[in-house]
């Protein structure tokens, strides 16, 4: 009975198939030494569907979630009397905006202090020689000078321009483009699924690519992982602590100890789960009864912070990662490496953000466009469970952060009810969540679903 039980419960964890994958892959690695090569290309294949879904997946999603944002630029003033449901929403999504930038410059910052150290067997790897074009050059290739250009070469830049300029353009065109507008939201829903599809292999290219590595380069391939992960933990903290700490501190009334103690249940029930969408109805409680934000509103800005707020997969992952990696196969990065990194995960991840897999596919897009070497992927994706439990934390604390400062400042308080027990235990149905627009569908159905769209595994259940 416990033999059936765990093996069901390995089919229903893609993030523990990817860690037993790891302990094969490391066990065949020393076991074949440089036959285990031979395994590669069990992770050159992933890796390269990887890459596939990369260039459609920024454009749909990033238009489709455009799209999404126009249909809150008209409708009636909220509840309590206040500016029009489009000012309250770009006053959010602005503040979303400038926590996500301070978190890229943070995981910079955390990953160049980490201290990781390159490994010398990895750093041999040829890699190709950087050419750094003068700034001017680099702000005239933003724009590709043809409309399929971007997603030939691969230009990830290219193709957030490209996809911004694409959505702002349907926005403004009117019914003339509907058709097309519903080709890009079915485009969006393809790349979905089609990301679902794509990470299921996770496990089979994690064990090829550390089977091969470790029989090339042997063991000691994998010891830097700890620092990582420690790093990772670091940013995130200050994040938490320092970044929206100040942000409560600054924009609301509510004493930074009681702001923290009323939103350690949704911070315990994210770190556990590790899923922003199956945190949702304690979120909602927590918000509404402890923070006493308004129902309404509160309906409107989690369910948008879980699908664009993503500071934590979007902004100190990718950064850390990206030098974590960097460092391992002794790779220099430059200044504008590090404004690469920095915009292209705080753009992307808004549109991407509402994909399972964020965090894999928004790495391979920071991986990308600095030219840094795909395989380092492996090496991430093996401890993403125990990571994304922080990630997640993160990401779910600043939904409540700018709900609270949002709503002080909008008079979305609610100044009636009883306070809550801090110890009450928190279950309460999640907060309703209707399309809006047909490019809000896709998230509808990963919501009622309770999917995890930071983590590696896709559709993962909340409890």
């Amino acid at each position: 009975m416990m033999a059936r039980q765990f093996l069901q419960s390995i089919q229903q964890s893609l993030s523990l198939q990817v860690l037993i994958a790891m302990v094969l892959g490391a066990l065949a690695g020393t076991v074949l030494a440089e036959q285990a090569l031979l395994l590669k290309p069990l992770g050159s294949v992933f890796l390269n569907a990887i890459k596939l879904l990369v260039a459609p997946l920024i454009f749909f999603a990033l238009v489709s979630g455009i799209l999404s944002l126009s249909g809150l630029q008209q409708g009636p003033a909220h509840p309590h009397g206040g500016q029009p449901l489009g000012r309250l929403a770009a006053k959010t999504v602005g503040l979303f905006l400038l926590p996500a930038l301070i978190a890229s410059a943070l995981g910079l910052l955390v990953g160049s202090l980490a201290g990781f150290e390159a490994n010398p067997a990895l750093s041999k790897v040829v890699v190709a020689e950087k050419v750094i074009p003068p700034v001017s050059q680099v702000l005239v290739d933003l724009v590709p000078s043809n409309f399929l250009a971007p997603f030939v070469s691969g230009n990830v830049l290219q193709i957030i321009v490209l996809a911004v300029l694409t959505g702002l353009a349907l926005r403004s065109a009117g019914e003339a483009v509907a058709p097309i507008r519903q080709f890009v939201t079915a485009g969006s829903s393809l790349m979905f699924a089609l990301t679902q599809l794509v990470l299921k292999f996770t496990p089979i290219g994690v064990f090829g690519l550390i089977a091969a590595t470790v029989g090339q380069y042997g063991l000691s391939v994998l010891l830097p992982l700890g620092s990582f992960i420690v790093a990772v933990y670091v940013g995130c903290l200050l994040h938490m602590f320092g970044v929206y700490g100040a942000l409560v501190k600054l924009g609301s009334k509510m004493a930074l100890r009681d702001y923290f103690r009323a939103i350690l249940p949704a911070q315990l029930v994210a770190f556990s789960t590790a899923s922003s969408y199956g945190t949702l109805p304690v979120t909602y409680k927590v918000v509404t009864e402890k923070l006493k934000v308004s129902r309404p509103y509160a309906s409107f800005v989690l369910p948008l912070g879980s699908t664009i707020n993503m500071d934590g997969c979007g902004g100190i992952y990718p950064a850390i990662a990206a030098i974590f990696i960097a460092k391992l196969y002794g790779i220099e990065l430059d200044a504008l490496d590090y404004l690469l990194i920095a915009g292209t995960a705080t753009v992307a991840s808004l549109g991407t953000a509402g994909v399972p897999g964020t965090a894999l596919v928004m790495l391979t897009v920071t991986l990308t466009v600095v030219g840094l070497p795909l395989e380092g992927i492996a090496f991430i994706a093996a401890v993403d469970r125990i990571i994304d439990m922080i990630r997640t934390t993160t990401n779910v604390s600043g939904d409540m952060a700018v709900a609270l400062v949002i709503a002080e400042s909008e008079g979305l308080l609610e100044q009636t009810g009883d306070p809550v027990d801090a110890t009450e235990p928190v279950t309460a149905p999640a907060p309703a969540f209707t399309a809006t627009t047909d490019g809000d569908a896709a998230f509808a159905a990963a919501l009622a679903q309770g999917q995890d769209t930071c983590a590696i595994p896709a559709g993962r259940r909340a409890s």
